[in-house]
């Protein structure tokens, strides 16, 4: 079995799926017009997809609440100042410190505008 998607209810699945795609690469492989607006967002190798979508079934989470370590979407960069600077200029916020892991990745947590945590990774040595 492998992994499909991992989904999220967000409040604004539109501009949600226009950010991501303008400002993280992503493009839309499949979405609804009408409510809740779902949109499946792949990632620019196909390898990873996301699901939005504003469900009213269910509470949107108050994700600027929440500790990047508890929910994240993580991003590869050779560039993370550069990348940093372009999505803080997009809109995006930090939510912590450029830092250095025991394995020598750099990486930083950003929220984008509905408070989600986007990591920016620059990794020392591939996971795969």
């Amino acid at each position: 079995m492998r992994i499909e998607h991992v989904a999220l209810n967000v409040p604004d699945p539109i501009g949600f799926a226009e950010w991501y795609v303008k400002h993280l690469g992503m493009k839309v492989v499949r979405q609804l017009s009408e409510a809740p607006f779902t949109h499946f967002l792949a990632d620019e190798v196909g390898r990873t997809v996301l699901e939005v979508y504003g469900h009213t079934k269910a509470p949107v989470p108050d994700y600027f609440s929440m500790d990047p370590l508890v929910l994240h979407i993580a991003f590869l960069t050779e560039d993370l100042d550069g990348e940093m600077k372009r999505l803080l200029a997009a809109g995006a916020t930090p939510a912590t410190e450029v830092m250095t892991t025991p394995a020598n990745d750099v990486m930083v947590f950003l929220r984008d505008p509905w408070g989600i945590t986007v990591q920016l990774i620059k990794r020392a040595t591939p996971l795969m």
